[in-house]
């Protein structure tokens, strides 16, 4: 048994499984840090009752009061964001956390309302025409996303993010 533990050490399997983890490893860190430094800023007094492209208003504030509130800053235009927007979709129909998506420079409401009738998302959109509430934020790229209860954020992150880690996050933002 030993001498297998022994053999096993010194293979090639042994030294590949640790160069796997060690890049694994550095891929994390890297990420969690770009992550870490691209998410968007809560201003110091956030508007949080906002208009949405169809003329309704959505209180952002109050709807974190009840449960985590998922707000999402996407582009018609963005790459990315045409793989990450039906998840979103996905969780604003079939869970029970509000999703509130802001739509950075995606044209007029007319504009936005075609790009979401085309592609059938239903979420609440806000339109950031000329993308102010977007720099409120800081927000540097899109797709990104933050996470707000009781009126205060609670994660902020970026890039393509699956189903279920979202749940999962706001899950955590509601019981920590």
């Amino acid at each position: 048994m030993q001498i297998q533990a022994k053999n096993f050490r010194s293979s090639k399997a042994y030294s590949w499984l640790k160069t796997i983890l060690s890049y694994l490893l550095i891929f994390i860190v890297i990420y969690s840090i770009v992550n870490w430094w691209r998410q968007p800023v809560m201003p110091a007094n956030p508007q949080l009752e906002l208009t949405d492209y169809q003329g309704q208003t959505v209180d952002i504030n109050a709807l974190s009061q009840q449960s985590p509130v998922l707000v999402y800053f996407w582009g018609s235009w963005c790459g990315v964001c045409k793989h990450t927007s039906p998840t979103i979709n996905t969780l604003a129909n079939d869970s029970n956390y509000p999703v509130v998506t802001i739509a950075v420079q995606s044209g007029d409401n007319n504009e936005l309302g075609q790009y979401l009738q085309n592609k059938n998302f239903t979420f609440t959109t806000i339109n950031d025409e000329e993308g102010t509430i977007f720099a409120d934020w800081q927000g540097q790229v899109t797709p990104s996303y933050v996470i707000l209860k009781d009126g205060e954020m609670k994660q902020g992150l970026t890039g393509i993010q699956p189903l279920w880690s979202l749940k999962l996050r706001l899950w955590l933002s509601g019981v920590v």
